[in-house]
Formats: structure tokens, sequence, C-alpha cells
């Protein structure tokens, strides 16, 4: 999905995953001729030809997330994130060092272990010489659904001053991302970027046009749709009963959620009528997977939100094709970066670097992507 979101004016390198599903779907999308499936540990510098201008690396966000375990860059899924920087560190060292490195992983990464991950990340960048930035974006700028994902930003060329702003500049520099800049110690804080952003169009979009013809799905029985109103607190009730005092359909998305009640984890489902749908996840265990629910003067019907929705709102379009089963496709969709925040920091940053440099060197603007995940 990063190399949708850059375009045609990118011609991929080489790309890699250790996933063999998501491989046969890249298969599938771009053929084989520059993707390497497997472990990235088991790469070297020779595997990645020419010199890129850009490296994207999308690592696990499981040991980041505020849903997974927290256990930081060294956590076994997240160390993938060092099998990707010992080649570029194994690039550098032939000269061959991309001129631009992006890394996406969900907001979690900035206060992992108390910030001290992000702290090793930015002294991962400083010393193989790269200045660097992180800007928080959220697909619903977008598209309708949630997904706030931080993109570290790394040039090892200084960037114009258009490139940069004097301070920081909500939303994009959320609190966050100002915390975890001014908490880097004194070196690293010498190399801080403040990337600076157009603010895009507001998205016109809501989940309703995203949503699959009534013919093409399948709600669930009534016993099933009664346990999952069951499962609502009673603020989420009195949402739903507000909803049907409307008049005519009403959409909602459902998440299921543990929450803390009086001492005790419970399973809690949570509505939003608000248009836009939660973060989109990978099926792992049947509650990850989120919902779509109706409801009118006659009733309510709940159903799952199928892998062809999921993709709308990932940003793919028709053309891009899903795994044939719907579990292997919401795992592809769950894991991707959404499209169009791709383009743009394409079309604000990433691009003007390159081209930019370019110019500089007297090189013809030939863009690249080298892409490990």
């Amino acid at each position: 999905m990063a190399r949708l979101g850059l375009g045609d004016a990118w011609r991929c390198l080489f790309a890699n995953d250790f996933d063999p599903m998501k491989a046969a779907a890249y298969r599938s999308n771009f053929g084989n001729d520059h993707l390497r499936e497997g472990d990235v540990w088991k790469l070297s510098a020779a595997d990645l030809p020419g010199s890129a201008d850009l490296a994207w690396a999308s690592s696990p966000c499981q040991d980041f997330s505020l849903a997974g375990t927290r256990a930081g860059l060294n956590g076994g899924r997240s160390s993938a994130f060092f099998g990707f920087w010992r080649l570029m560190e194994e690039l550098s060292r032939e000269g061959r060092a991309p001129r631009v490195v992006v890394i996406e992983n969900v907001v979690g990464l900035l206060t992992s272990h108390g910030g001290a991950d992000f702290i090793t990340l930015c002294r991962c960048l400083a010393e193989l010489g790269y200045m660097f930035g992180v800007l928080e974006l959220d697909a619903a700028r977008f598209l309708p659904q949630s997904r706030p994902r931080i993109f570290v930003i790394a040039t090892r060329a200084p960037p114009k001053s258009d490139l940069l702003a004097i301070e920081p500049v909500r939303p994009f520099h959320s609190r966050r991302v100002v915390t975890a800049a001014n908490s880097l110690p004194k070196d690293l804080r010498k190399l801080w970027l403040w990337w600076k952003l157009s603010f895009p169009p507001s998205a016109n979009e809501t989940i309703r046009e995203n949503l699959d013809d009534e013919n093409d799905v399948s709600w669930f029985p009534q016993e099933k749709t009664d346990h999952i109103l069951s499962l609502l607190a009673e603020s989420h009730l009195e949402k739903l009963d507000r909803a049907r005092q409307l008049g005519g359909e009403q959409i909602a998305t459902v998440f299921r959620r543990m929450r803390k009640e009086d001492g005790k984890k419970v399973q809690r489902a949570e509505l939003r009528f608000d248009g836009t749908a939660g973060c989109i996840r990978t099926p792992r265990g049947g509650s990850s997977r989120q919902l779509i629910l109706s409801v009118n003067e006659t009733g309510v019907r709940v159903r799952h939100l199928s892998p062809t929705e999921g993709a709308r709102l990932m940003g793919l379009g028709p053309e891009y094709k899903l795994p044939p089963k719907k579990t292997a496709a919401l795992r592809v969709i769950g894991d991707g970066v959404v499209v169009p925040v791709v383009r743009f920091l394409a079309d604000n940053i990433l691009e003007r670097l390159v081209l930019e440099d370019s110019t500089e060197n007297d090189e013809q603007p030939d863009r690249h992507l080298a892409y490990a995940r």
C-alpha cells in the first residue's frame, strides 16, 4: 500500500515480507521480479540492487501498539526493524545509503519503554548521518477510518527551508510528538526537523458511501445480533435508542473491547455513529473484527465489515486484488498503511526531498523505492 500511495512516478527496486500470505498478495498485484519473501535478517546489501532514493520500513506494530504486549524494539516481531536497519548500515558502508528513510508505525512507538525505544531509533538514524522528524497523521482526514499513525521521515541532505516549520504545528505535531522530541538527548535534538505540511481537504465521505451493496452482504441471525447488543454498556444503549428515534436507517460501526468494571475485565461492544470506522485491525480472534450495525424503526441488524469494505477504507481501488479468503484479505488490509496518506506525504515532502537533492547533484530525478517490512 506504500507503493500504491507513492504512485507511478516511483520505481520499486526491492520489496520484502516475511509473511507468505502477504507476499502472495503483493505478487498478485505487482509481480515477483523484485520481491524477496523471507526473514529480513537473512538478507544482505548484495540482495538490494542499485542506489535507492527512498527506503520505507513498516515493521510489525504489535510490540508498539497499545493493544499489544509493548515489548518494544527488542520484541520478537518488531526486531524486524533492526534487521532492516542492518541493511541500511551495510548500504551506507558501500556508499549506497538511501537519501530518505521513512519508518511508519503506531503512535505507541513514541512512548514504548518510557520513550527509550524512540531514542534508540533516533540514535540509529543519527549514526548514519540522517536528520529526522516525526509526523502524526490520522487517516480520518482522508477517508472514513480513524487510524492514527506516526511517520518518521529522515534525510541525509539538509532540506530547504520551505519544507520546514519553525515550531510544532498541530495536528501533525501532536502533544505526544512534541513530548518525544523534547525528551531526546541534546545531540539528537540538534538533528530534529519540524516537517511542514499543508492541511489536506476534509474527507467528504462517510462509512455509508463505502459499504457493499445490500445484496452482497450477510447479516447475523437474530441470536447473534442479540448477543452483540447484550455487550453494550448503558451509554451505548442510549446511543442506539437515540439513533432509532431519528428515523430512517442509521449506520454505526461496532468494536468489541475489554473494559474494567468493578475491578473485573468484561467484554463490551462500543458504537460510533459519527460516520467513521474505528481502526481496522487484523482478525486475530473473532472479537478484533469490526462490525456494521444498521438501526431503524423496525429493528437492529449487525454483520461483519467485509474485506472489500475494509479495502475501500484503506484507500484501495477495485482493481486491487485481495486474497480470496476473508481472513487472509483482512490480514492484508489490517496490517497496511492508508494509500492516500502515503500520497499526501509523497506530494508534500518525499518527492520534493528527492527532486531537490537530485537537482543539486546534477542527476536525473529517477526516483526509486526500497521497501522492507
